[in-house]
C-alpha cells in the first residue's frame, strides 16, 4: 500500500513552471531514491510534497489524505519528517534543544536518536552552530527522527561531507531502512543509493522519465538520465 503518492503533479514558482507531471510513490517500509541531474526538480518535488510549494495540478496524497488541501504544519503532523538540503539546524540552540524542540510522542526519543549518532550525545550541550558540517547533518537527521515520522525524506543528506562522515550517515540510513522506516532519499551517489533503495525514480526537467527497481537501472539508463 502506498504511503506517499504523487500522480502527474505540476507546480510553479510564480509564472515559472517547475514540475510538469511528476509521478512517484513510496510504500510502507520501502526506500525510494529520487534521482536526476542538478536542476531537474528533485528539491521542488520534495517542497511540493510538504506544501512549501503548492501543487497546481495532479494528485498528492499521504496515508490516504489529500495534501493539496492541508497547510504545512498539518502535513508535518501526518508523519512526514524532512531533512532539508543545507541542514538548517537552529544554530543558537544546543544539540539537546534542537532535538527537544522537534520532539513528538513516539519511539524516537533523545536516547534513541543519540544512540544512532553517538557524537550528538558527546556534544549535547554544544551550540549547533559550533558543530562540524557532518555533525550538523547528523543533528538534522536526528531532529527529523524526533518528530517520529512515518516517512523520512532526505534531501542531499551527504552532500559536501568527508568520506568517513558520509559512510557513517549511509550506515545510519541503512539501519533505518532495516528497522522498517519508509524513506525517500535524494543523493548524487548512485552506488550508495543502490545499497539502500528498493526502487528509484528519475526526473528530467520536472518530469518523471523512469521508475523501477534499482536493480533495473542499467549502466546505459544511468548514463542517459544521470550522466554517470
Amino acid at each position: 500500500m502506498s504511503l506517499l503518492r504523487l500522480a502527474d503533479v505540476t507546480a510553479s514558482y510564480g509564472s515559472a513552471q517547475a514540475l510538469f507531471g511528476v509521478t512517484l510513490d513510496v510504500a510502507e517500509g520501502e526506500a525510494v531514491a529520487l534521482m536526476g541531474r542538478n536542476g531537474m526538480g528533485k528539491t521542488t518535488t520534495i517542497r511540493t510534497a510538504f506544501g512549501l510549494v503548492r501543487a497546481s495540478g495532479g494528485r498528492l496524497d499521504f496515508a490516504g489524505q489529500d495534501l493539496r488541501r492541508l497547510p504545512v504544519h498539518r502535513i508535518a503532523r501526518l508523519g512526514l519528517g524532512l531533512v532539508p538540503e543545507g541542514r538548517r539546524c537552529f544554530g543558537p540552540l544546543t544539540v539537546t534543544e534542537n532535538l527537544v524542540a522537534a520532539a513528538r510522542p513516539g519511539p524516537w526519543d533523545f536516547a534513541r536518536a543519540t544512540a544512532l549518532f553517538p557524537r550528538l550525545a558527546e556534544r549535547a550541550g554544544q551550540r549547533a552552530a559550533s558543530l562540524s558540517g557532518g555533525e550538523q547533518q547528523m543533528l538534522a537527521i536526528a531532529r527529523a527522527l524526533m518528530t517520529n515520522p512515518r516517512l523520512l525524506v532526505l534531501d542531499e543528506a551527504t552532500e559536501g561531507l568527508a568520506p568517513l562522515v558520509r559512510a557513517e550517515i549511509w550506515a545510519a540510513i541503512g539501519a533505518l531502512k532495516r528497522s522498517g522506516l519508509s524513506i525517500l532519499v535524494v543523493d548524487k551517489s548512485l552506488a550508495d543509493l543502490r545499497r539502500v533503495a528498493d526502487r528509484g525514480v528519475v526526473l528530467e526537467r520536472g518530469r518523471t522519465v523512469w521508475q523501477g527497481a534499482m536493480a533495473d537501472l542499467t549502466p546505459d539508463l544511468a548514463a542517459r538520465h544521470l550522466g554517470v
